[in-house]
Parts: structure tokens; sequence; C-alpha cells
């Protein structure tokens, strides 16, 4: 999707480009080709971080890829087992209570396992990792319910407190506080937004 934007926007600027509609082209296409490869290394390189990796192993990539898998199958919340593995990478052998988030709890374990073992070549202290993790998987984000409950009670019932109290969760969303737990928990199964628009 993003390539196709870029494509299109590339489109718009070939006047700017080169007097020559052709040479434009070519300029457009060689500033394309390299999209590709620097956004699979960024992204790449942001989920090794989120992870708590610095340093780049091979292996990593696949190590991430089995995560994203599992989760996806098992239904895990993503934010919440990036946030906990926060807590998991800080200090030997605690779990963070990601365990808990999967279905096949055996399978996120035989994972952890690998990952720490990965964890073990890196140079920092845990401590340190964590606090690095924790500034790129955020405790609080913009979920469905919450934002419905937002507009609802706005819309309903002429009461803002519910979007203000959202607005301040989440100025501050890697900040962790106990008095906002409920902003970090997905929906119930009764709280499910199953259809959202554009315009939330």
């Amino acid at each position: 999707m993003a390539q196709w934007n870029l494509a299109r926007l590339a489109e718009t600027l070939l006047p700017l480009l080169a007097a020559e509609e052709n040479t434009a082209v070519e300029v457009a296409q060689e500033v394309l080709a390299g999209f590709g490869p620097r956004f699979d290394a960024a992204y790449q390189g942001g989920l090794r971080r989120k992870i708590g990796f610095a340093m780049h192993h091979p292996g990593d990539d696949d190590l991430v890829r089995d995560l994203l898998t599992l989760m996806a199958e098992d239904g895990a919340d993503f934010t919440l087992v990036f946030r906990r593995l926060c807590d998991a990478a800080d200090g030997p052998g605690g779990d963070g209570g990601v365990q808990a988030l999967f279905a096949r709890p055996d399978l996120y374990a035989a994972w952890a396992s690998r990952w720490r073992h990965r964890l073990a070549q890196e140079r920092e202290p845990s401590n340190t990792r964590a606090a690095a993790m924790r500034a790129v998987n955020p405790a609080f984000i913009p979920r469905n319910h919450l934002i419905e409950n937002a507009i609802h009670a706005a819309v309903d019932h002429a009461d803002f407190q519910p979007f203000e109290t959202l607005l301040e969760v989440l100025a501050t969303p890697f900040v962790a506080n106990p008095d906002w737990e409920r902003y970090a928990s997905p929906p119930a199964e009764h709280e499910r937004v199953l259809q959202t628009f554009c315009g939330t």
C-alpha cells in the first residue's frame, strides 16, 4: 500500500523532477526502487527493538516472525504481549504475565526459551534493555471499545469526561499508571467493536 501511495505521489511530482518526462520517470523509479528495502530494514529493526534486541543477529527475523504468528494464531493481544515482554526481559526468568495471554502457553514457553537464549547475547543490563523496550511498547493505545464509549457518552449524553480521560491516558502512552489499568485491557466480549469507520 505504501509503495502504491508513493508511486501516485511520484506521478504528481514528475514535472518537478525533470523537464523531460522520460527522465523524470527514471528518477522517480530509481527513488521508489529503494523504498522496499529501506522499509523492510526499518520495520524489522523496529520489531527487534520491541522484543529487546539492540543488535542484529542471524535468526532474529525468524524469532520475531514466530512470535507474530503465534500471537495471531492464539488471538493474543499484540499490545499487551509486547508490553508484558518488557517486564519479562527485566531480569532472569520472569514471565511478566505474558504466558497467560496465549491460548497455547506451551508454544509461547518454547518461543520464550529461544528468546531468552538470544537476549543473553545482548550487551546491556536487563534493566536498561527493559527501559528501552518500554520506550517502544506503549502501555495504552486508542482501543476501539474505549473510543466507542467516549463517542457514545459525548453524543448520547453530552458527557465529555470519558473523552477527556481517554485523551489524558493517550497523551502519555508509554508511562504505566495503575489507575489507568482498564485502559490497557482489551475489550471484554460484550465490549468488542465489530464495525469502525475511518472518521473515528
